[in-house]
């Protein structure tokens, strides 16, 4: 909530000194339905992630007692395979929907996006036919997985979409539709198949269609407008190419290397000389897991639909107030959270679980960075800065696999240097977004494919 209120305290003037007070209560009466919408989406968006997690809970619990822990590990590298292939595949097009507030642009963006997931399906389709014909990988298993990962690209794509245009409902609810549907499947296979890895594949694929098709359906109409097929265009597609040219040679790999780092507890897992620690660590991902979603889903759309709105002089003072708003935010989140576990962590003395207070305490400092990074890597991403970008990311995936060879074994120390190093990405990030640069030049009509193509 504070980051929203900061976010508006954004959009007033910066000069405001020669207001009048009936001249301050008239531009307050103007803002107040901005407002009101504003933190009413936020409100929106924050209820529909609780929602969707309270109810896909249950799911899991029952499945999780129907089947044996490996099934659950192999269901894990599944969804990481599949969530990590869907990065390249728009070749972080998407990121650029948010550079300008131009229609145009977005159109043209998205469709190149589009082509380029296209052609990534094709490729993946391919590459996993190779793989079933070589028998490296059961046909089944190959077809789920291809359908997974086609239903994760078309919800990043039309996620971003819904985002630059500021349809947070229809983002809200596709979460709420995957978290109805794919409990209910996953049990309805296991009770067909029994308690296979398959039934759970099957159902994460399914899951993800169903929240794809609920968003497609609420806005085929804004699609339909941004690729009607007489506005493509092969010199378009060509020109945007070159001109975000940024998107896959600098934005990609660092969406690459920040998957790779969130992914740091979980790589100090095999040097765990004390198995308790390791299954304290594991566990406190889970409840880490959710308010760092919940933050990433509540600001990130927000945020980067404010952005889109910002052209001009005030584009970097609006950025700026927003980035103070994101770490206050992270703040009030993440502090009590840290406070709660150390204080309760005396509940589980006596336990097989002692001590897991503590290191629920310590690894917040490391979900922290991650949750107000996440923002601050999209603003970043809109500037000029997304060569230091690409390096900062590699640089804090080197500090971190360094840290964990240095220390040799999965401890209570170890877990804090991770941690300070994930706050120094996000305050390197902050000093990124505060140093931007202002938003790039318009695309002229000719090149955008704005108009139907000629030929």
């Amino acid at each position: 909530m504070v980051a929203h209120v900061v976010l508006e305290r954004a959009s007033f003037p910066r000069h405001r000194s020669g207001l009048s007070f009936a001249h301050g209560r008239r531009l307050v009466a103007r803002r107040a339905p901005a407002i009101r919408q504003s933190l009413g989406s936020a409100m929106l968006l924050g209820l529909r992630f609780v929602q969707a997690r309270l109810i896909s809970v249950w799911g899991l619990l029952v499945a999780a007692y129907c089947c044996p822990p490996s099934i659950f590990a192999a269901f894990a590298v599944f969804g990481a395979a599949a969530s990590f292939l869907s990065i390249p595949a728009l070749m972080r097009l998407e990121a650029v929907f948010f550079r300008s507030n131009a229609r145009y642009e977005l159109a043209l963006a998205f469709r190149l996006a589009s082509a380029s997931g296209a052609v990534f399906l094709g490729l993946a389709a391919v590459a996993l036919l190779l793989i079933v014909q070589m028998g490296w990988l059961p046909p089944a298993i190959g077809l789920i997985f291809f359908l997974s990962l086609a239903a994760r690209i078309v919800l990043r794509l039309l996620w971003a979409e819904a985002t630059a245009e500021g349809d947070f409902r229809a983002i809200g609810n596709s979460n709420l539709v995957q978290a109805i549907v794919q409990p209910l499947l996953m049990l309805v296979l296991i009770g067909v198949f029994g308690p296979k890895a398959l039934a759970l594949f099957l159902a994460d694929a399914l899951g993800h269609g169903a929240a794809a098709l609920s968003i497609l359906a609420r806005r085929s109409g804004s699609i339909l407008t941004l690729a009607h097929p007489r506005l493509w265009s092969l010199r378009g597609l060509a020109w945007g190419l070159t001109r975000w040219s940024d998107a896959p040679r600098i934005l990609l790999p660092s969406a690459l290397l920040s998957f790779g780092f969130t992914t740091a507890p979980l790589l100090a897992l095999p040097y765990a000389e004390n198995p308790l620690l390791a299954a304290q660590v594991a566990l406190a991902v889970r409840p880490l897991d959710m308010p760092t979603q919940m933050f990433g889903t509540v600001s990130g759309p927000l945020v980067m639909n404010g952005l889109r709105t910002q052209t001009g002089p005030g584009r970097r003072s609006w950025v700026r107030w927003a980035m103070l708003g994101l770490a206050a935010a992270a703040i009030g989140v993440f502090l009590p959270i840290a406070i709660g576990a150390h204080q309760f962590d005396s509940l589980f003395d006596g336990s097989k679980w002692a001590g897991l207070g503590e290191v629920i305490a310590v690894m917040t400092l490391f979900y922290a960075g991650i949750a107000l990074f996440n923002p601050l890597h999209d603003i970043a991403a809109s500037a000029r800065t997304t060569a230091w970008q690409l390096a900062s990311h590699a640089i804090a995936l080197v500090a971190i696999v360094a840290t964990i060879l240095w220390f040799g074994h999965l401890s209570r120390e170890l877990l804090y240097a991770v941690g300070f190093i994930s706050v120094a990405r996000a305050l390197t990030h902050v000093l990124l977004v505060w140093l931007g640069g202002e938003e790039r030049e318009a695309v002229p009509d000719s090149a955008s494919g704005a108009r139907p193509a000629a030929g």
